[in-house]
């Protein structure tokens, strides 16, 4: 047995059943072992972007790692991108990425790089193997930092020697310890009862169903606002699941809607922040005011954590408010964002999954769709767009009876349009959903919030998405899926319906007015 069958065979025994790959050369003798590892999927990406992001949505939907298969420290740069995203995510996910044999790194071929710089900005932990016979123990031991609650990237680096050497071995990995959460929940109940406005700001996995539920009855307890945000990595909502407030993302309104609070209890997400700078205004968002309490980190086990401040409440017996359904006429003409989300709202089917990268355009349906039914909501953690299409694909893999949606700007879109292929080649169940506005919308309204008022034409030439214009349609049969484009909200409605009554990749591209120019 040579080092890569040992890896392969050590991961997929211990549950590793997906790779998301991309391999070149010096990755060859880990691509063969796959052969041998019947319980392992294996997926090609053609961009190592598509390969991180899907590794990505995989984790959130699975709570498990993928692996993901890289070559050299040129193939994992170019997918750091998405790993930003993961870490943001807190995803748990395993990086594969070969190296040079050992004897050929001396003599600096081309593809020679810092191959640990690479991997460390956006790894929780990376090792490199020092031997066939090791390559499997570092398997195991970024199987156990992977699994870090809620989830962690881990890098292994695999010199190609240690690859094809014989003396591999398939080792055991011990069991992955729980996480525990014992903190005193006095300090965070007693400012809760005193407070007038109090909020508890809500992120990573205290936003599942059971934790969101305990929130609930805390709410209903203190007065207190559920708020989460911005950005969720995944947010079960819909009918039945309780209701909560999501921070706006530009500073000026985030400010105002904290504007009042005096005791803010964070629980699995930091204290809120700014996404950006910008001149003359705050960078923290919450009241200068307030006492902000960071009452349990997503490190922690945050349901327990939830449990315990609603016991010491006494919260147990409150009533929870909850969504109720709601359907929307949708009104018909020029297609714009709100009424996509009245068709979402209508459509989306029980238990679907929206990754959604829809930019400025997606605002509008995330609290439209609030009231459809029970599904999951995955967003853009770390801001680095390009992030939906593979998100979905992972979100598909590890949940295939489920319908995933993908809510994809356009510009965001091109960074790894490349998904499409590897939606259509798997056969996966997902609807991409391109909002056409051929423009960087957001940048479009950033250029006003950082004080340039009248930008020329050079400068606005660099946000516009036309000229030429793209055909997603010809994209998207080009990579082999069937597709439609819909300019009215009628047409829409229908594409829409189709989509969700029948099973296999396709795209819809929504064609709707920039918002600078509406």
């Amino acid at each position: 047995m040579n080092g890569a069958e040992g890896l392969i065979q050590t991961l997929a025994n211990a549950g590793v059943d997906v790779c998301f790959a991309n391999p070149g050369t010096s990755e060859m003798q880990l691509v063969a072992a796959l052969d041998g590892a019947v319980k392992m999927r294996a997926i090609l990406g053609l961009f190592e972007g598509v390969v991180t992001g899907a590794a990505d949505g995989y984790g959130r939907m699975a709570g498990k790692p993928a692996l993901t298969l890289l070559h050299l420290g040129p193939g994992l740069g170019n997918g750091l991108a998405n790993l930003h995203n993961a870490k943001r995510a807190r995803s748990p996910i395993i990086n594969l990425v070969g190296d040079h044999a050992t004897d050929h790194l001396v003599h600096d071929a081309p593809l020679t790089s810092d191959l640990d710089g690479v991997a460390a900005p956006m790894s929780d932990w990376v090792r490199r193997s020092r031997s066939a016979a090791d390559l499997a123990s570092a398997g195991a031991s970024a199987l156990q930092a992977a699994m870090r609650y809620p989830g962690a990237i881990a890098t292994i680096i695999a010199p190609a020697d240690h690859a094809w050497d014989d003396g591999g071995q398939i080792v055991a990995v011990d069991p992955i310890a729980k996480p525990e959460f014992s903190a005193d929940p006095a300090q965070a109940a007693t400012a809760l009862r005193a407070a007038s406005q109090p909020v508890l700001f809500l992120g990573g996995p205290a936003l599942s169903e059971k934790a969101l539920r305990l929130a609930g009855t805390i709410a209903a307890a203190t007065g207190a606002r559920l708020i989460t945000e911005t950005f969720c990595a995944r947010l079960q909502r819909g009918v039945g699941r309780v209701v909560t407030e999501r921070l706006p993302y530009f500073a000026e309104a985030a400010t105002e809607f904290l504007a009042g609070t005096d005791v803010m209890v964070c629980i699995g997400a930091a204290p809120p922040v700014a996404f950006f700078a910008y001149p003359g205004k705050p960078s923290t968002l919450w009241p200068p005011s307030a006492s902000v309490i960071e009452f349990a980190s997503a490190r922690d086990d945050c349901p327990q954590a939830l449990a315990a401040l609603a016991s010491s409440l006494n919260a147990g017996q409150s009533t929870v408010t909850t969504q109720q359904r709601q359907t929307h006429d949708v009104p018909p003409g020029t297609l714009d964002a709100k009424r996509i989300g009245f068709s979402l709202a209508n459509h989306l089917p029980a238990n679907a999954i929206v990754s959604d990268e829809a930019a400025t355009a997606g605002l509008a349906m995330y609290n439209i769709t609030a009231s459809a039914e029970p599904h999951d909501w995955l967003m853009l953690t770390g801001g680095s767009i390009g992030q939906g299409l593979p998100v979905a694909i992972g979100a598909s893999v590890a949940c295939p009876d489920r319908k995933v949606i993908a809510l994809q700007a356009d510009g965001g879109a091109l960074y790894t349009v490349q998904s499409l292929w590897t939606m259509a080649r798997e056969r996966l169940d997902i609807t991409v959903i391109i909002i056409n506005n051929a423009s960087y919308a957001i940048l479009n309204i950033e250029l006003a919030r950082v004080g340039v008022s009248q930008p020329g034409e050079k400068a606005l030439s660099l946000l516009d998405l036309g000229n030429p214009d793209i055909n997603w349609c010809d994209l998207a049969r080009g990579f082999g899926l069937p597709a439609v484009r819909v300019d009215t909200a009628e047409a829409f409605d229908a594409a829409l319906e189709t989509a969700m009554s029948e099973s296999g990749p396709r795209l819809i591209e929504a064609v709707i007015a920039p918002a600078h120019k509406r």
